[in-house]
């Protein structure tokens, strides 16, 4: 099922929450410090706008990782290809994530924001290029640790135009 922004954006806050949590023109979710992240624990955190995947996008992903195959980067042999065109790669849609995050989560007093790793990640339909993709953020848990807040985020990636999700994937972080 596909989010709309509405319900993606449907919070409810305590009172104390409700003076340090607000929510930009985007509909992204805007915290003061790390520390609130404790109290966002399952709380939907908003809608990433849509990211345009290119050729040009898959193919400068290529020339990063080395990864060449033809269904991302021959557009002539990928029409004949199993997707009926090139599609990105996996790795490159979950690379999008800390952008999808940062793009609904805003904290005003944050020293730094470490990616700690990944728990799963699943990628249930192949993202053609030319589709577009935006990300659906949850917190789904935040704890505090000797090195700062360490916080799990859900990302969902929605394909523009299709009922399955492009890739599921569980994001670990350490605020600061």
């Amino acid at each position: 099922m596909t989010h709309t922004q509405e319900q993606a954006t449907r919070i409810t806050h305590t009172p104390e929450q409700a003076t340090r949590i607000t929510h930009t023109p985007e509909q992204a979710t805007r915290i003061q410090s790390p520390a609130d992240l404790l109290q966002l624990t399952g709380q939907p955190l908003g809608v990433s706008p849509w990211h345009h995947i290119t050729q040009d996008r898959v193919n400068l992903f290529a020339d990063s990782t080395g990864d060449h195959q033809w269904i991302h980067v021959d557009p002539v042999r990928a029409a004949a290809g199993p997707f009926g065109r090139p599609i990105a790669h996996g790795y490159l849609t979950l690379a999008l994530g800390p952008l999808l995050i940062a793009q609904t989560l805003h904290v005003e007093q944050l020293t730094a924001a470490l990616n700690y790793g990944l728990n799963k990640v699943r990628f249930p339909t192949p993202v053609p290029v030319g589709s577009r993709l935006r990300g659906v953020v949850t917190l789904l848990g935040a704890q505090q640790r000797p090195a700062g807040i360490e916080a799990v985020f859900t990302v969902v990636y929605e394909l523009q135009g299709s009922d399955r999700p492009a890739c599921v994937a569980e994001f670990v972080a350490i605020y600061r």
